[in-house]
């Protein structure tokens, strides 16, 4: 028998040995020089109940956990999203538009920045998706709840999405125009008080905001720059039209933490009479966090300066009528979608920096921002070549 027939041999029962000189195969092999002494076939370990039970458990354990990697997980998994270029098309048609005024040409971009998110109402994840997502540097893994209100549908949070960025759409422009010293008309629509500010059980639903101490308010900008001028705690006179009839309403003003701000608790919808007519097209995107770069783009549109001058500027952030930057969810994941679809920079708002700090790509130079007007400062300083003299995200920002 030659060593392939040793090895394609099966055994019999228990082990088999043969002694030299012993026939181990037909043609008298075991004369051959450096013929085998012994074949020997080990026994299988004996099956005892221990055995049984722990290859029953192990099987079940691998069921579990494969049955476990598609139940849907209490999570939200935050990716990179598309960026979309305010300066540029979508669809063949300009994501910015203005009627009124002459616009000019850009040769740069500004990208305002997206999140995907898995894992909203109705869209569960599984936990085989969270781990991958636990293992990927770009996602990140959040409780849903942290993301989507409770018992919220998947259509009541696109309603609230989509007029989130009409909003802010309005917002950008209003911000934008007044940036560039355009008064912009407004009626100051009461919506509400603040509990427990000076405001609360004194201003009414549907009050009009005609004055403030005495002086006439036409603009939003007007009344937020006479509020600057109050210290936190003065009584100041908010004059309003209420039932056909204007009346004067003592307001105690309260502070802001961190700031010397004075409030009165007041919310506003400002209903805009805008000089010009400006449209922003976009599908598909939602929430309030494009409105520094649409302000941005305006900015740029509206002005014969080439600010971005070849550069590819990446941002995200809030944006105030007032043009405060406000912070976003999905910092990182921004950051990478901006660096992934070619962005050199990226402003950020301050409020975002300590989450910026130790998640910035590769490649990818990230500026801190507070006001559209510092926005659009480091819009043109990096337009300009002159980026490394601008303040960077820092931990303690």
């Amino acid at each position: 028998m030659t060593s392939s027939d040793l090895e394609n041999s099966r055994p019999s029962g228990r082990a088999r040995m043969t002694g030299a000189g012993s026939a181990i195969s037909p043609g008298g092999a075991a004369d051959r020089e450096g013929a085998l002494d012994a074949v020997v076939y080990p026994d299988a370990p004996p099956v005892t109940r221990r055995t049984v039970t722990l290859g029953v458990t192990l099987l079940l354990t691998a069921a579990l956990a494969a049955v476990a990697l598609v139940l849907p997980a209490p999570y939200a998994v935050r990716a990179p999203g598309p960026t979309e270029n305010t300066l540029g098309e979508q669809d063949e048609t300009p994501l910015i538009e203005v009627d009124g005024a002459r616009t000019y040409e850009s040769t740069g971009e500004l990208r305002l920045t997206t999140v995907s998110v898995s894992g909203g109402p109705g869209y569960p994840v599984t936990a085989g998706q969270v781990v991958q997502a636990w293992l990927d540097p770009t996602r990140s893994v959040v409780p849903v709840e942290a993301i989507f209100p409770e018992e919220t549908t998947a259509e009541e949070q696109q309603e609230v999405s989509q007029a989130e960025m009409v909003s802010s759409q309005e917002s950008a422009t209003a911000a934008a125009l007044t940036e560039l010293g355009e008064a912009v008309p407004a009626t100051l629509e009461v919506t509400g008080a603040e509990p427990g500010t000076g405001a609360d059980g004194v201003v009414a639903e549907g009050d009009v905001i005609v004055s403030f101490q005495g002086a006439p308010v036409a603009t939003y900008a007007q009344l937020i720059d006479r509020l600057a001028e109050t210290e936190p705690g003065a009584d100041v006179v908010l004059g309003v039209r209420r039932d056909g009839e204007t009346r004067d309403l003592t307001i105690t003003t309260g502070g802001v933490e961190g700031s010397d701000r004075a409030v009165m608790g007041v919310y506003i919808d400002p209903q805009y009479d805008f000089p010009i007519d400006v449209s922003i097209q976009i599908e598909d995107i939602g929430g309030p966090s494009a409105g520094m770069m649409f302000a941005l783009g305006i900015i740029d549109k509206l002005t014969a300066e080439d600010e971005a001058n070849g550069e590819v500027i990446a941002g995200t952030g809030t944006m105030s009528p007032e043009g405060v930057v406000g912070a976003i969810g999905g910092i990182e994941q921004k950051l990478y979608g901006a660096r992934r679809d070619g962005a050199t920079w990226f402003l950020a708002p301050a409020g975002n920096c300590a989450e910026v700090v130790g998640n910035v790509p590769d490649g990818l130079r990230v500026v801190r921002v507070e006001t559209l007007g510092d926005a659009r400062e480091a819009m043109e300083a990096i337009g300009a070549g002159e980026g490394e003299s601008l303040a960077p995200c820092s931990a303690a920002s």
